[in-house]
């Protein structure tokens, strides 16, 4: 086993941001890395169960930790993200779940070498995993694409959000209900 350390959080930016009931605009934010029972419990809410593409929602409320200065993140607060918000939410989940780091895929305008990038502060990834400074390699990796075609809402590849085969759902519901939110302190 190795003493290397596992990121379990990560910071972000929303493209447009959150306003709130006062017009206060949020757009910092935190995600956390999913757990099974972050893709597995929403399969259990009603919502989801009457629309599978509800489950996008509700996971990225379990796992948004932090945004701006609001104190709560529940399926509310996902819901009234603008759309260009919730696909690069879903795009974020998708790369530090999968690929265990915030990274996208560039290349070289000059020479056309792909190589990865930190997506949120544009450093360059080794494939160690370890980032350095874009400006110490001398490449100017030029505009970033964080997005994809995600196919809709709810249609990220990833097992969260393509794992929601209804037909596996127990249509019970659970003797206690757990909050679906981010936050611990719900």
């Amino acid at each position: 086993m190795t003493g290397g350390t596992l990121q379990t959080e990560f910071e972000f930016t929303l493209p447009q941001g959150y306003v709130d009931d006062e017009g206060t605009l949020h757009k910092e934010g935190r995600m956390r890395l999913a757990t099974a029972a972050d893709e597995i419990k929403p399969l259990q809410n009603p919502r989801v169960q009457s629309n599978s593409s509800y489950l996008t929602i509700v996971l990225l409320s379990r796992v948004v930790t932090e945004l701006g200065d609001l104190e709560t993140i529940d399926a509310s607060v996902i819901e009234e993200l603008f759309v260009t918000d919730l696909e690069y939410l879903q795009a974020l989940y998708e790369r530090i779940n999968n690929q265990g780091i915030n990274a996208v895929e560039t290349a070289c305008p000059e020479c056309g070498e792909p190589f990865e990038i930190n997506a949120e502060n544009g450093s360059h990834v080794t494939t160690d995993g370890a980032a350095g400074g874009m400006e110490s390699a001398g490449v100017d990796a030029g505009p970033v694409s964080t997005g994809g075609d995600l196919g809709g809402v709810g249609a990220a590849e990833s097992p969260g959000f393509e794992a929601a085969d209804m037909r596996t759902a127990s249509a019970e519901s659970p003797e206690s209900e757990e909050p679906e939110s981010g936050n611990p302190a719900e």
